[in-house]
């Protein structure tokens, strides 16, 4: 005599429909982690041009003193003269360079004459304009103002 087998052996695995849901659940929550990790990732980005730019200044004030009480000739039209300039001040150069190979959207806007200097970097966050500026006055601040290089101060 066979026994038949019950309902509840009959069904040992999952639907198609099951499986279908489980995906898409997935997916769904593996796309909002990736949404967020874009925005972690711009941030880190932002903090790593404001700390870059804080320690130019910092190195700014060592070549001031270091070089006469001056920031070294006029840099208007990029940041590879003046204090900026390999020659002059490794420390900011490489700095710089850091920068600019770091966020290819956009290059360091610097500007320096003998008693003053200012350098700036656009942000990478997508909702607005905005810049964070250093300058020899002691200013570090993020303003949705453009900069240019014509600046000797941050606005």
């Amino acid at each position: 005599m066979t026994i038949a087998p019950s309902k509840s052996d009959a069904r040992k695995g999952f639907t198609l429909i099951e499986l279908l849901v489980v995906i898409a659940i997935i997916g769904i929550l593996s796309s909002v982690v990736l949404a967020s990790l874009n925005t972690a990732r711009s941030k880190g980005t932002d903090a790593k041009i404001q700390s870059e730019l804080r320690s130019i200044a910092v190195n700014a004030e060592i070549y001031y003193d270091n070089f006469g009480n001056s920031y070294g000739t006029a840099a208007n039209t990029s940041c590879t003269a003046g204090m900026f300039a390999q020659a002059s001040n490794p420390n900011i150069d490489q700095i710089v360079d850091d920068l600019t190979a770091a966020t290819t959207l956009y290059d360091p806007i610097c500007n320096s004459a003998a008693g003053t200097f200012m350098i700036a970097h656009r942000l990478t966050s997508p909702t607005a304009a905005l810049f964070f500026c250093v300058d020899n006055t002691g200013k570090a601040t993020t303003t949705s103002t453009t900069i240019t290089n014509a600046l000797t101060a941050c606005p």
